[in-house]
């Protein structure tokens, strides 16, 4: 199988999701600056997520069904017009209005990139291709909180969207040029079964739940880390150092990840890496130095990077042939139910008691997915593969 297919992907990765990262803190910021209070962000924040929940299974069977080159056309225009909106107008409703339509956009073509690298895939690779995918994903973290931080120093807010607009016209032109070598559909291919057949019979809920507390996890500290940030007196470019020491220590830890899972095994990694986010979130509003902030949230990312790839290619390896892309949209959609409940009831939290809560709440969180892992492992004899 030819690698180009597969490294055109990877570009896709690196357009599409930096475009993502930096419109999610662009937004938050934004409002912020515009006079939002945190219930506001919280609700901004699970914005994002109301479509990619909606529609994610469905792409998934749209991807499975025509092949990806539509379905990431369509996303990264749709990422491109959310982002005018606000430009044409500065209020905080045009900002909920951007975050679903960038959440539109993003359930187009993350369900189609995820299923991409598998189908591009040999069994004996898939774990590499899919770290590197990882690794792709945790770089654009780290360029697209950087972009948007200094794009909003010196050049403010509105102007900041157009950036972001021209960013996420570039794959719609690589698409429109070299689009034709990717996979097509299976059209052919027999029904998969009802979601409840899909969840039981390959112990995919387990992957899911697991899934949706890392995603979750993740989600709540980029979303308020700038809040917290912002109510110290952090500057736009110290936030988003912050925020992409996160992406650097996921990338670093990505890199060994294929050896961890191969000495520790699945579960005793993930056990790792669920307590040590815990540990993190719970020192960080006993700081307000953004040298100390860097460095917990470079904790936090070698703790948080290894859930996403795992469960990836956990939820890809369970799907039925032809049907890889439909997994792939219900693990985003209950990714995204976890994200759209989690900051509207934290934003809630935070308007009642304070941003301190949030964090603390946010590690027990984590620290029961530790427990959780802790006693799977415990099941399974803690066998190292």
């Amino acid at each position: 199988m030819s690698l180009l297919p597969l490294y055109f992907t990877f570009a896709l990765v690196l357009f599409n999701m930096t475009s993502v990262q930096a419109s999610r803190v662009l937004l938050a910021l934004y409002a912020l600056k515009l006079g939002a209070q945190p219930f506001a962000i919280g609700i901004l924040a699970a914005t994002f997520s109301v479509l990619p929940m909606l529609l994610s299974w469905q792409v998934g069977k749209l991807s499975d069904r025509f092949g990806s080159r539509w379905p990431l056309m369509f996303g990264a225009a749709g990422g491109a017009g959310g982002m005018l909106v606000p430009y044409f107008f500065p209020e905080l409703p045009a900002l909920y209005v951007a975050a679903v339509l960038n959440g539109l956009s993003f359930a187009f073509y993350a369900v189609s990139l995820q299923n991409l690298v598998g189908l591009l895939s040999e069994p004996q690779n898939r774990a590499l291709n899919f770290s590197n995918f990882s690794l792709m994903v945790s770089f654009t973290t780290f360029l697209g909180p950087l972009l948007a931080g200094f794009s909003i120093d010196h050049s403010g807010p509105a102007v900041a969207c157009l950036y972001l607009v021209a960013l996420s016209l570039v794959p719609v032109l690589m698409l429109a040029i070299w689009g034709g070598s990717l996979p097509g559909g299976s059209p052919d291919a027999p029904p998969a079964g009802s979601i409840r057949d899909m969840l039981t019979s390959s112990g995919l809920w387990k992957v899911l739940i697991t899934s949706s507390l890392v995603v979750t996890g993740v989600a709540l500290f980029q979303f308020y880390i700038p809040i917290y940030g912002h109510g110290i007196g952090l500057s736009g470019t110290a936030i988003g150092i912050v925020l992409s020491l996160f992406s650097v220590a996921a990338f670093v830890v990505r890199l060994v990840m294929p050896r961890l899972l191969s000495w520790l095994g699945e579960g005793t990694v993930l056990m790792y890496a669920f307590f040590l986010g815990a540990v993190s979130l719970m020192l960080v509003p006993f700081f307000t130095n953004a040298v100390i902030l860097s460095l917990l949230s470079f904790t936090f990312g070698l703790g948080m990077g290894c859930g996403q790839p795992i469960t990836m290619m956990l939820t890809f390896s369970t799907s039925t042939e032809g049907h890889s892309g439909e997994v792939l949209g219900l693990r985003i959609t209950v990714n995204h139910l976890a994200r759209m409940v989690g900051p509207v009831v934290f934003g809630a939290i935070g308007s009642a008691f304070g941003i301190f809560p949030v964090f603390w709440v946010n590690a027990f969180m984590l620290a029961s997915g530790g427990t959780l892992a802790l006693r799977g492992k415990r099941r399974s004899g803690g066998a190292r593969r």
